[in-house]
């Protein structure tokens, strides 16, 4: 499953930084506005401590854990919905991406010059959120009056699209996000989605700190969290410099003992995969044996036969059932002998939905 998670932000913010750290691509972090222009793409694998903890009872040739494709969007500036700054394609760089990572810069430091001048996250977050905003309004009015042209005529479809369209029209001009308005009915659901407006993505804000408040944050970071709050949107904490640190460091035991001494029990960039692999609304089910432990992306909510759709179309068409072991079970009970035995191998049908961390079987006929 190739879904992408963009990450955007105003000039010098820490994005490209983020990014190393993230992937193994470097992207050249340079104190410059738009250093990112062409959009940087990094496969990052999403951290799993039960693959660790099940390689260890299993003994497998290789682990495999799963991944999500990062994208570092070059930095927005005001103006871009009108095609400043290279703005267009930015703005069709995140139209591509299935949720959004905005980082907000929540440190100071001279050295490093902000577009503005001053540092104030909140500003920054509305430039960027009044640029993405223009750009959905405009998807919005060419469409609109075509659409309720048609809705005046009788068609059915045309009156859920108006419907949908009135409602995120006037969230939008209240300077508002796409993503505040919900809808009741399962096609006006589907008529929104295939909208693709860019405020309606999930997002994740990013509070980019120093190292002093890698551990609980800033007056800056805390008025992102109330923000995101009110908006139904994520925020965590990051200081990207430091994470570079971390990452500079050749062991696991010599980054361990650099978290420790900042008070931390995990990177912050391991939060942060983790965070951007929830907000895509995605989980993990595991298959495990001698060959490997392997980790597989489902989206939440799916049944056994699309699940096994993932592995292979051919599990999918001609699924019988599935056996599913949890994975606390089999961490208790070492072996699927063991399992077995303890009545803890579950058969379950088509309509079983997967939850995460199943360790699973498919059983197939084609």
């Amino acid at each position: 499953m190739a879904l992408k998670c963009g990450i955007v932000g105003l000039p010098n913010v820490g994005k490209s930084t983020l990014f190393n750290c993230l992937s193994s691509a470097k992207a050249q972090a340079a104190n410059f506005p738009f250093c990112t222009i062409e959009p940087n793409i990094g496969v990052i694998s999403v951290p799993d401590e039960r693959l660790t903890k099940l390689a260890e009872i299993v003994h497998p040739g290789r682990i495999v854990p799963a991944t999500c494709e990062i994208v570092d969007i070059a930095g927005l500036v005001k103006g871009a919905s009108k095609g400043e700054g290279l703005g267009n394609k930015f703005l069709g760089n995140i139209r591509e991406t299935d949720a959004i990572i905005h980082v907000l810069r929540c440190f100071d430091d001279e050295n490093i010059t902000h577009v503005d001048g001053t540092i104030d996250p909140i500003r920054d977050k509305e430039i960027i959120d009044t640029e993405l905003q223009l750009k959905d309004l405009e998807t919005i009015e060419s469409r609109l009056a075509k659409t309720q042209k048609a809705a005046s005529a009788g068609n059915k479809d045309a009156k859920i699209e108006a419907t949908v369209m009135a409602a995120y029209k006037e969230a939008l001009d209240a300077g508002k996000n796409a993503r505040t308005v919900t809808f009741e009915s399962k096609d006006e659901q589907e008529v929104a989605k295939n909208l693709f407006l860019l405020t309606s993505k999930p997002v994740l804000y990013v509070c980019n700190v120093d190292e002093t408040a890698a551990k609980d944050g800033n007056e800056w970071t805390k008025k992102v969290e109330a923000l995101a709050n009110e908006e139904g949107a994520e925020s965590m904490i990051v200081a990207a410099k430091t994470e570079e640190d971390i990452a500079g460091f050749e062991s696991y035991e010599d980054k361990q003992l650099f978290l420790e001494e900042l008070g931390l029990e995990e990177s912050g960039v391991n939060r942060l995969i983790k965070k951007a692999y929830a907000l895509l609304d995605l989980q993990t089910f595991i298959t495990a044996g001698e060959m490997e432990v392997k980790a597989w992306t489902y989206k939440r909510g799916w049944k056994a036969p699309q699940c096994a759709g993932v592995i292979h179309t051919d599990f999918e068409k001609g699924f019988i059932r599935a056996e599913v072991i949890k994975y606390e079970d089999y961490l208790q009970y070492k072996s699927e002998a063991a399992i077995k035995e303890a009545g803890k191998l579950n058969v379950e049908g088509k309509e079983y939905v997967v939850q995460d961390g199943d360790i699973m079987h498919f059983r197939f006929n084609v």
